[in-house]
């Protein structure tokens, strides 16, 4: 079987996957070559469309030749027995990694914008490739859709070798190929154009993806008013339909609710299907005393009093509770996900102080997520000392060339996607294996 184009190649492997057609499906896409594949793909499944971002591990004297993969989310798979076989050093190929992961999060920014990852948790991926060769990426790209946990990985090729197909098993819950052959030599041969694909083809793809998809009606209840503690707080509530749960957010020291850092992470989760509250922490009056807005336990109690007044609207009875605090807004967070009757979901800091929250760290059961830019060194090693008293599962991520306010190009949109999957894969339930 020769495929005229990947276009072609799409749509024939779209019509071996027409069962898929009416589930949960996200389609992912390995760039560049499998972008084209899987749009045709997500069309006729009318399914999202997102990438999924590996780079493969080129032996440094046959690039062509890959020893191993990485992908998003830290992902590594090398062939130990290949590493060996070629002699490539340790050093070798940790420059060889160091390489591939600049330019892999380069093409995240590039290829996404200020678009967060298509969320997976307890969906059905169809992982698509133009083909496969030795498999390597396609088993990174297996793995990163684990991780994100996805409920069913379904690998989609239009052609590779038929023992390369046998083995993938192990990795996809279901591989698809409608041409496997027994005498491959490379994917190029089975395409009359086997042109490279341009990175502004794959950006037009999922942008006129991004266009084409339904978004989730927005309960948009706009401002809000509440009393807590004898104080009237300003707020804004937004809720999607069918959201997963509800994040609380808390600003840092000198913001309030129109931060337009917390606005653009809250507007990300929204479109994700995921409920926000942002609302003031202090009156007009009370910012005026400095001390206020350093005083985490009165922080924490105007905190709890928003989550019990959440909880007892129709928009929040039932679901789950995050928060996403920031600067001293981590500490309250942090604070107020310690008290015993907390019952929070998953909590995240951005450029957080959670050192601040002192005693009650160790208190805290809800998953935590640190973010910290790699440039706010002071703030970074505050976080790696908090970060040694928390017993609830955690961790620590690092935003590359990020300072305290995420202001860097393209600093901001990682922290928000970091921020999303920890959220999405904690206030959804986790499918059943």
């Amino acid at each position: 079987m020769i495929f005229r184009d990947r276009l072609e190649a799409g749509r024939i492997l779209a019509d071996r996957l027409g069962y898929l057609k009416g589930e949960d499906v996200v389609v992912l896409g390995l760039p560049r070559g499998g972008v084209p594949v899987a749009a045709e793909v997500a069309e006729v499944l009318a399914a999202p469309l997102d990438v999924c971002l590996v780079r493969k591990l080129g032996v440094p004297h046959q690039p062509e030749l890959a020893m191993g993969a990485i992908g998003e989310d830290g992902v590594r798979v090398v062939d130990p027995g290949l590493v060996r076989r070629v002699g490539v050093t340790d050093a070798a190929l940790a420059a060889v990694e160091e390489r591939e992961r600049r330019t892999l999060a380069e093409r995240a920014r590039s290829y996404r914008g200020s678009r967060p990852p298509v969320d997976i948790a307890g969906r059905t991926v169809v992982l698509v490739d133009d083909g496969v060769a030795t498999g390597a990426t396609a088993r990174a790209a297996c793995r990163v859709a684990r991780d994100r946990r996805a409920a069913r990985i379904v690998l989609a090729v239009p052609v590779a070798p038929s023992d390369v197909v046998e083995r993938m098993g192990k990795d996809a819950d279901e591989v698809v190929c409608p041409h496997p052959v027994v005498d491959f030599l490379a994917v190029g041969q089975f395409y009359t154009d086997f042109s490279q694909t341009s990175d502004g083809e794959v950006v037009a793809c999922l942008e006129q993806a991004a266009a084409d998809a339904p978004h989730p009606p927005v309960s948009d209840t706009g401002d809000v008013e509440m009393a807590i503690g004898g104080v009237r707080l300003g707020g804004r509530l937004r809720v999607p339909d069918g959201a997963a749960g509800i994040v609380v957010f808390a600003h840092g020291s000198g913001s309030s609710r129109h931060s337009p850092r917390n606005r653009f992470v809250a507007d990300a989760l929204t479109e994700a299907g995921v409920g926000t509250l942002l609302f003031d922490l202090l009156s007009d009056e009370e910012e005026q005393d400095r001390a206020n807005v350093f005083d985490i336990e009165l922080l924490a109690r105007r905190l709890a009093g928003a989550t019990d007044w959440l909880r007892a609207r129709d928009e929040g009875r039932g679901r789950p509770v995050g928060y996403f605090g920031a600067s001293t807004g981590a500490a309250a967070a942090l604070w107020a996900a310690a008290e015993p009757d907390s019952r929070i979901a998953a909590v995240v800091s951005r450029g957080g102080r959670p050192d601040l929250a002192g005693a009650r760290l160790p208190s805290v059961t809800a998953p935590t997520l640190l973010i910290v830019g790699g440039d706010d060194h002071l703030v970074l090693d505050l976080n790696r000392q908090a970060q040694q008293h928390l017993r609830c599962a955690n961790e620590l991520a690092i935003v590359p060339g990020a300072t305290h306010l995420f202001a860097e190009p393209g600093t901001l949109e990682a922290a928000t996607a970091l921020a999303e999957d920890w959220f999405l894969a904690r206030l959804r339930p986790r499918p059943e294996r």
